[in-house]
C-alpha cells in the first residue's frame, strides 16, 4: 500500500523531488497542519529542507532551487507555501506539505530577498541587477509590476496596506510602494536624505517603523510610516566614532536587530559590540562588548535573553545577553560556521545552522541543554511557518 501510494505520489513531483529517497517523502505524505513546521536553508546544494519542531526532525528535502547562497524567504498566509529569494534572481514556490517545487521563475540577474504582502497576494523581489523592484503574483508567480529604481536596492520589507518598503544603495533613499489601489502601478513615495549606502534595513513588528542601516557613514536611519510623508530621523549618529574601524567580515542584518522591553539592541558594524538604543527616541543607552563581529542579535520570544552569532573567525562562538544587566551571561560553542539562530514561537527552543558542520543544532533556550541535531547540507537560514504572520518577515 505504502509503495502504491510513493509510486501515484511520484508521478505528480517534480524531478527534483522524485530524485529523494521515498522514505524522505512519507512524512508530508500524511496529513499534518503546517504550525509545526520549518524550513533550512541549503546553501551549497540549492535545496531547502522541511523540517518538523515538535520531531526534531528532517521530513524532505526539495531541490533545484539555483544559487542559495545568500537566500531569504517567506511564508503564504496559510503556511503551505514558501516563497524562496535566491541570490541568482531565481523565485521560487515551494510546497512544504507535499515537498515540491510548485513554480520558479528567473526573474533577475542578482537578487538580495523579499517579501509578501499583508494580504498575501503579491510578493517582491529586491534586486541589485539590475536593480529595482519585480512584483509578482503569489499564485502564479505572473509578474504584476517592476520598479526600476537606478539603484541596488536592500532592506525590502511588507508593511501594512499592500505596501512593501524598499532602499537604495547607490542615491540613499527610501521608496514606499502602495498597491492597494491598483496592483500593477502601486502609488509611489520617494524619500530622499536618507544617508549614504544603505546596506540593510527592517520594518518593526508593528508595520510603523523602518529602520535603515548605513554603510557609507555612521548612524542609522529611521521613518515614521504614520507620517504623510514619512521624514528622515538619524539616530545613533556617533556610535564607533572615536574608534578604529575593524576590517568588516561579514555585514550584520539588521533583521537581527531585536527589541527587549523598551530598548533596541543591534550589531554594531565593524566593532566587537552589540549597541543599545531606547526605542522610543533612538538615543544610545549602553553597549555591550562581545567576543567578535556580530552579526544576528537575536531576541528569544519574551525578549529576556538575546542571543548573538558572529563573523568569521569568531563564526562558531555563540554568547548569550542578559536584558535586563545588558552583560554576556553565557559563551557557547554550538558548532563550526553557525550562521543563523531561530527561536521556536514561543522561544522554548533555539535552532542554530551550523554551516560547516553540516547540521543544524537545537538547544533549550533557557538551560542552553543541547537537544538534538538534524544533519543538513552547509546549513544557513531557519525559518519556522510562525512568521507567515508577522510583519516585516
Amino acid at each position: 500500500m505504502i509503495r502504491a501510494c510513493l509510486t501515484a505520489l511520484a508521478l505528480i513531483l517534480p524531478p527534483a523531488v522524485q530524485a529523494q529517497d521515498a522514505s524522505a517523502l512519507t512524512g508530508p505524505a500524511e496529513s499534518r497542519g503546517t504550525g509545526d513546521l520549518g524550513v533550512v536553508i541549503e546553501r551549497a546544494s540549492g535545496s531547502v529542507l522541511v523540517v518538523d519542531q515538535s520531531e526534531r526532525a528532517a521530513l524532505c528535502r526539495v531541490e533545484g532551487l539555483g544559487d542559495l547562497s545568500h537566500a531569504s524567504l517567506t511564508f503564504s498566509p496559510d503556511e503551505r507555501f514558501a516563497y524562496v529569494f535566491g541570490r541568482d534572481g531565481g523565485l521560487s514556490k515551494v510546497d512544504i506539505l507535499a515537498c515540491r517545487l510548485e513554480n520558479r521563475v528567473i526573474q533577475a540577474g542578482n537578487a538580495i530577498g523579499g517579501a509578501i504582502s499583508d494580504d498575501g497576494r503579491l510578493v517582491a523581489v529586491s534586486n541589485y541587477e539590475p536593480g529595482g523592484v519585480k512584483v509578482f503574483d503569489a499564485d502564479t508567480l505572473a509578474q504584476v509590476a517592476d520598479v526600476p529604481m537606478g539603484s541596488k536596492t536592500v532592506g525590502l520589507a511588507d508593511a501594512p496596506g499592500s505596501r512593501f518598503v524598499v532602499a537604495t544603495w547607490d542615491s540613499g533613499e527610501v521608496w514606499v510602494l502602495d498597491h492597494s489601489a491598483d496592483p500593477a502601478k502601486p502609488l509611489l513615495t520617494r524619500i530622499k536624505g536618507i544617508g549614504a549606502n544603505p546596506y540593510d534595513a527592517l520594518m518593526t513588528a508593528d508595520g510603523r517603523t523602518y529602520i535603515v542601516g548605513l554603510f557609507g557613514e555612521k548612524g542609522l536611519t529611521t521613518l515614521d510610516l504614520w507620517q504623510d510623508p514619512p521624514q528622515p530621523r538619524r539616530i545613533l549618529p556617533d556610535y564607533g566614532r572615536d574608534q578604529p574601524d575593524l576590517p568588516v567580515y561579514k555585514m550584520p542584518h539588521l533583521q537581527g536587530w531585536t527589541l527587549a522591553g523598551a530598548s533596541f539592541a543591534l550589531p554594531a558594524v565593524g566593532l566587537h559590540q552589540v549597541l543599545w538604543a531606547d526605542a522610543a527616541t533612538g538615543a544610545e543607552t549602553a553597549r555591550t562588548e562581545v567576543a567578535g563581529q556580530p552579526v544576528f542579535v537575536t531576541a528569544r520570544p519574551d525578549g529576556r535573553e538575546l542571543w548573538v552569532n558572529f563573523a568569521t573567525p569568531d563564526n562558531g562562538t555563540v554568547q548569550v545577553i542578559d536584558a535586563l544587566t545588558r552583560q554576556v551571561k553565557r559563551t557557547l560553542h554550538p558548532g563550526a560556521g553557525i550562521l543563523h539562530m531561530e527561536f521556536t514561537p514561543r522561544g522554548r527552543e533555539v535552532w542554530l545552522s551550523a554551516r560547516d558542520d553540516d547540521r543544524v543544532v537545537i538547544h533549550d533556550a533557557r538551560t542552553y541543554e543541547k537537544l538534538g541535531e538534524i544533519e543538513a547540507r552547509a546549513p544557513s537560514g531557519i525559518f519556522f511557518t510562525a512568521r507567515a504572520h508577522r510583519t516585516g518577515l
